[in-house]
């Protein structure tokens, strides 16, 4: 059984506008989202600024409340828990924000960040100090550093405080959202190499954000590209680079830097503009921009299905999976 389940996962926003701030429509932000990740595993989701990556995670930590559908950790439905089981199932679930700085509360030192779960959740007849200084010993930060405040570490260091905090009530699932990002290229491989040493000796399960899919390519066994809230392919991570079936996942890769001056790849530009949230596009919403886009791709919706007979190889694709044929015929 997943240790993570969602389903037709839906999440809009309200556009208000004029003097009496009336609702005039909605933002779709995450339209119809659904996969699932085994324990253990890593899910790397990716795709454009906006495309509902965050959105998504925070729907899975329950940060937002669901418009529709369903997520359920351990077989159990946790997207309508009251506030009690909120509280319990929080420990399960944590999440690494993307500024290493700004998750971190200023005012507090090292000791009360990481003291402060443990308070919130009726640990407090813990030896705390030791508590804490496990942590840092895991994320690699030595003991002494308890009693100083975030301004006074690097990002990098930030980072892993942040890390240290997620891990602290033993979950189950993390969800990291762009977890490097904002750190420098000679940190982040650090970072990434202490999120698998942490998950192989935790038993850690990762939903990894990013628009970096060197990145993504590099922590994550399996991956899910998003485009306009919806997803429009999930493979594992070798399928994905070397035989990536939708044209948008086409585009994606074809934009990675390649760190060999004599190889120069063919750029794949997308023309046309990204459509509104607010109003998305009949169809496919990635036909206007799609270079082998067709008839049926402007009147109707691909869904996940199987490409070349590799259940595990899902594509929303009318060229890939064939059945833009059978609706030809009809």
């Amino acid at each position: 059984m997943p240790i993570l389940e969602v389903e037709n996962l839906k999440k809009y926003f309200p556009v208000y506008s004029g003097v009496f701030q009336r609702r005039t429509g909605w933002v779709h932000a995450v339209s119809g989202v659904s996969f699932s990740v085994e324990k253990g595993e890593t899910l790397g989701i990716v795709g454009e600024s906006g495309c509902g990556k965050t959105t998504l995670g925070r729907c899975i930590l329950g940060l937002y409340e669901l418009t529709d559908g369903q997520i359920r950790v351990n077989g159990g439905t946790v997207s309508k828990l009251d506030a009690k089981n909120r509280k319990k199932l929080s420990r399960q679930l944590q999440m690494i924000f993307q500024d290493p700085f700004e998750s971190l509360n200023p005012r507090q030192t090292i000791q009360q960040i990481l003291e402060e779960k443990y308070r919130i959740h009726g640990a407090g007849n813990l030896d705390l100090e030791n508590e804490v200084s496990g942590l840092l010993e895991k994320v690699g930060l030595p003991a002494d550093v308890l009693s100083r405040f975030p301004h006074e570490f690097s990002g990098g260091q930030r980072q892993r405080i942040g890390i240290a905090r997620a891990i602290s009530m033993s979950p189950q699932i993390i969800v990291c959202d762009e977890p490097v990002s904002a750190l420098d290229v000679s940190v982040q491989s650090k970072i990434l190499n202490l999120l698998l040493n942490l998950q192989e000796t935790l038993g850690l399960t990762y939903v990894f954000i990013s628009h970096d899919l060197s990145v993504v390519r590099h922590i994550s066994d399996r991956i899910a590209v998003m485009y306009l809230g919806k997803m429009v392919e999930i493979a594992d991570a070798g399928t994905i680079y070397t035989r990536p079936a939708h044209p948008y996942t086409r585009a994606l890769l074809s934009a990675v830097p390649v760190p060999d001056p004599e190889k120069t790849g063919k750029r794949m530009v997308l023309k046309g503009e990204i459509p509104s949230v607010e109003n998305p596009p009949p169809g496919c919403r990635f036909h206007t921009r799609c270079p082998d886009v067709m008839p049926i791709c402007r009147e109707k919706e691909p869904v996940l299905e199987a490409t070349g007979g590799d259940i595990k190889h899902l594509t929303a694709c009318f060229q890939e999976t064939g059945n833009w044929k059978q609706d030809t015929r009809k």
